[in-house]
């Protein structure tokens, strides 16, 4: 068993792997000399997988798993937890704004007895809209969620192998592993690191695509839409009730005109919205549960490279919980 794993998902990274790869073997090796490099390819568009398969012939610690097609960042992490063996594991993204020379910084700390220790960016060195996004999206799943968000705080961090039994045995459908690892708890301690710019090109996550993985964490880790609405709705039928006993009232004492049209209009619109955005809300919550009882494999692994196959492997390779989660 390798003391340190590394894990990091690679997308659209050809360019940058062989930087990746030499310095978190010089970062690594001032640690320890057993430890094993998992990289799981995303289907990317480039020939990432390629290169890996070309250092890898050399190095025996560099395993590769290429997945059948692009899952997401967060799938291919979580297959790399599901190979990963070491007594530590490290997950980075591959972009090189995680610094592979932080890791020791990190295992030091994890060494004073954290269970996981996450890297702090202080600095981040991403555009600005990357920036705004980052933190509106982590103020409002803070609210939604009713835990506090760190925007500072990433999935770069060591982790020890309980930590990572805990967050492997979790196999709901949608995966964000900042909030899962938030979630399974444990000694827990921060580390300011230095963030650097990207390597190579620019980051994979379009507008479209950072809102649908907003929208898909919100549904998956907070029930707090649907609370706010019955809160909407109470409210509104107070409200109601206010408004049609003051009508009431004044029919009494002075008689009521016919009503004005236009109260009549926006009164209908403004109900009807209310009504076709609680099923919308309601619908998307259904349609995640649809999702989830398929019971589909996370991800599927259609090649890979330099790996030993043990007993029980094959479920992990294809995405559903091993038999024995404790290794």
């Amino acid at each position: 068993m390798p003391h340190i794993s590394i894990v990091s998902p690679i997308y659209n990274a050809g360019k940058i792997i062989p930087e990746l790869i030499r310095r978190i073997e010089a970062s690594v090796e001032v640690i320890t000399a057993d430890y094993e490099i998992i990289f799981v390819e995303d289907g990317g568009p480039d020939n990432s997988w390629e290169v890996i398969q070309q250092y890898a012939v050399e190095r025996p610690k560099l395993k590769g798993y290429k997945l059948s097609r692009n899952f997401g960042q967060h799938y291919a992490v979580t297959a790399g937890l599901d190979l990963a063996k070491g007594d530590w594991v490290v997950v980075m993204d591959c972009d090189l704004q995680d610094q592979p020379e932080e890791i020791e910084k990190l295992y030091l700390k994890a060494q004073e007895g954290y269970d996981l220790v996450l890297a702090q960016r202080m600095e981040r060195k991403d555009n600005a809209l990357k920036k705004l996004f980052s933190k509106s999206f982590n103020r409002t799943l803070g609210y939604l969620t009713g835990a506090e968000q760190d925007e500072t705080v990433g999935s770069f961090g060591i982790y020890s192998r309980k930590v990572v039994n805990a967050i492997v045995s979790m196999r709901e459908s949608i995966r964000y592993f900042p909030t899962m690892v938030k979630w399974v708890g444990f000694k827990t301690a921060k580390v300011e690191v230095a963030h650097n710019y990207r390597e190579e090109g620019k980051s994979n996550y379009s507008v479209g695509k950072l809102f649908k993985l907003a929208t898909d964490i919100i549904l998956a880790y907070s029930d707090k839409p649907l609370r706010l609405l019955v809160s909407s709705g109470l409210i509104i039928s107070i409200i109601s009730f206010l408004v049609a006993v003051f009508y009431f009232l004044k029919w009494l004492i002075d008689g009521v005109d016919v009503l004005g049209f236009t109260s009549l209009i926006i009164s209908i619109w403004l109900l009807s919205g209310i009504i076709i955005l609680t099923l919308g809300i309601v619908g998307l919550y259904v349609g995640k549960i649809f999702e989830g009882v398929k019971n589909r494999p996370l991800y599927i692994i259609s090649e890979e490279v330099n790996h030993q196959k043990e007993n029980s492997e094959d479920f992990r390779l294809k995405g559903f919980p091993s038999p024995n989660l404790q290794r």
